[in-house]
């Protein structure tokens, strides 16, 4: 049985999710963070985007807490929380894994799969945090090349350029 989520409960894991896109802030990175808990409420996994400190475009927010958590019998009755809406891939990676529900930051920014995985059973809550959004279009506005690029859309720079 999954915890219960309340207001409280999915700011506080918001809260930690914060923490890692801090993290990947601070070391020159992408500022987006997740955390993965478990049914007892529980973190089993946190991370944040690397993709630039690793060189490495496979290593989301989401994609790094997954990966921190290490295998798990079953996914079901996890949820995963990210300081912004899940990009393709990301919810890709939620449904192909049966995560049961997702915490989203925000979704002003980038309105990624969450709606899609709605559809396909996940519970979705999307708390609109100011500061998520703000530290995204902080972000975006310093840093428009690395964003594009991140989100896997082509801002009009030739490749290589």
């Amino acid at each position: 049985m999954t915890v219960p989520l309340d207001e409280e409960t999915a700011r506080s894991w918001l809260a930690l999710a914060v923490e890692e896109a801090r993290a990947g802030r601070d070391e020159g990175g992408i500022p987006i963070g997740a955390v993965l808990v478990g049914r007892d409420g529980a973190v089993l996994g946190r991370g944040h985007n690397r993709r630039v400190q690793d060189g490495d475009p496979s290593v989301h927010g989401e994609t790094a807490a997954f990966r921190d958590a290490g295998r798990q019998r079953s996914y079901r009755g996890t949820t995963m929380v990210t300081t912004l809406s899940p990009c393709w891939y990301c919810s890709g990676l939620v449904r192909q894994f049966g995560i049961s529900r997702l915490v989203v930051g925000e979704a002003r920014t980038f309105s990624g799969g969450h709606d899609w995985l709605a559809e396909h059973g996940v519970e979705v809550v999307v708390l609109d945090d100011p500061g998520c959004a703000g530290m995204m279009a902080e972000f975006v506005a310093a840093h428009p090349d690395l964003w594009f690029e991140d989100i896997g859309e082509d801002d009009g720079a030739e490749v290589g350029a």
